[in-house]
């Protein structure tokens, strides 16, 4: 009997654990209570969404609201006892900080302590969302798998039952991925990287930000009228000539900020498989930013995103562009300056002024 009694005292403490663990996450995402997926997706924008991307987190979907606007669905299951695409569930606690992380960033388009940008992507909510997958987003998931080369490299989510805990974020639609987005020539691309550049150097001197993932698919751009654009920088005004491009930075899965005098991060060091990858450069910076620590990713790298920028660069260089061939090579040639200047820079502040690239017209 007094064992009976222990094991249900550690059932009823382990219930109340997570339930004051679920409270804590829902005070961080400013919600009072877990949704189903039919109050956090209404009808007439589950009936639009269309997915749009993947990775091992999770689903992304496109939909739009009912005042027209577009916006795009992050789905992760959290929480549960088994791997999903071949990595455990994140925890509550695992979670959490790319949730602040991307409130943070954010909320710097609004910022007026001195440093303020609008290159991050937007983030209009996160909900936590209990229930099993949704058939429209499963017929939506079968139908990237069919006309996507290769298929889906996630697992079907029809394994997921009813009591499955889900975060969704909801954010703008930024556009278009870098890797495919077709720029006319390389001074759109100059305008694309120097957005990219102060965005990073207001993130640097407001929250000790790095990005430490900013492959070619964590870049979005799309048209806009506007041809230019305002940031502020340790409280210098900063216009930069967008050339009608507009830039959102995503993905803060692995990035790290200082918030209220403490580090928020992912420890990269628990995935030595992010250092063994072959056959692009992206692979090569998660070493350098490695070699650069010392794999201690709590500490406050700058240079990391330094590094990120060269790849950028380096990318942006080796794309098809329709311009003139005669400009065309002089913007090539400005490109190959830059990728030899920028790596002496500690950073990205230095970068902005160290390198003549974003001095070019």
């Amino acid at each position: 009997m007094g064992s009976l009694i222990k094991n249900e005292c550690r059932r009823m403490m382990t219930r109340s654990r997570k339930r004051k663990r679920q409270e804590d996450f829902l005070t961080h995402c400013h919600e009072k209570r877990i949704l189903t997926f039919q109050e956090c997706i209404p009808e007439t924008m589950m009936e639009r969404c269309v997915k749009i991307g993947e990775g091992v987190f999770g689903e992304v979907f496109r939909t739009r609201r009912d005042d027209g606007s577009s916006v795009v669905l992050k789905i992760i299951p959290i929480e549960g006892d088994f791997p999903v695409n071949d990595q455990p569930q994140k925890t509550f606690e695992e979670i959490l900080p790319e949730i602040v992380i991307s409130r943070e960033l954010s909320e710097l388009k609004d910022n007026q302590t001195g440093n303020q940008t609008g290159g991050f992507i937007h983030l209009h909510r996160v909900c936590l969302v209990q229930g099993a997958w949704p058939d429209h987003l499963l017929a939506m998931w079968d139908q990237w798998h069919q006309e996507k080369a290769g298929g889906s490299e996630n697992d079907k989510p029809d394994m997921f039952p009813r009591s499955q805990l889900f975060v969704v974020l909801e954010s703008e639609d930024g556009g278009c991925d870098l890797e495919h987005y077709q720029f006319y020539s390389l001074r759109e691309a100059k305008a694309v990287l120097h957005q990219i550049t102060i965005a990073l150097a207001v993130a640097e001197a407001a929250l000790q930000f790095e990005h430490r993932d900013l492959h070619w698919g964590n870049v979005l751009v799309r048209k806009v009228g506007e041809q230019s654009s305002t940031h502020h920088l340790a409280g210098e005004e900063v216009c930069v000539d967008t050339r009608g491009l507009d830039v959102n930075i995503i993905d803060f899965t692995l990035s790290r900020i200082h918030k209220d005098g403490q580090p928020l991060y992912c420890d990269l060091s628990a995935n030595p498989t992010l250092f063994e990858g072959k056959g692009d450069y992206q692979f090569d910076i998660y070493r350098e930013m490695k070699k650069e620590n010392r794999d201690n990713w709590k500490q406050h790298h700058p240079y990391t995103n330094v590094l990120w920028l060269h790849y950028l660069a380096d990318k942006l260089l080796h794309k098809k562009y329709r311009g003139q061939k005669k400009i065309h090579r002089q913007w090539q040639q400005k490109f190959r300056t830059f990728l030899k200047q920028v790596l002496a820079c500690r950073t990205v502040a230095q970068v902005l002024e160290d390198c003549q690239l974003f001095e070019e017209k």
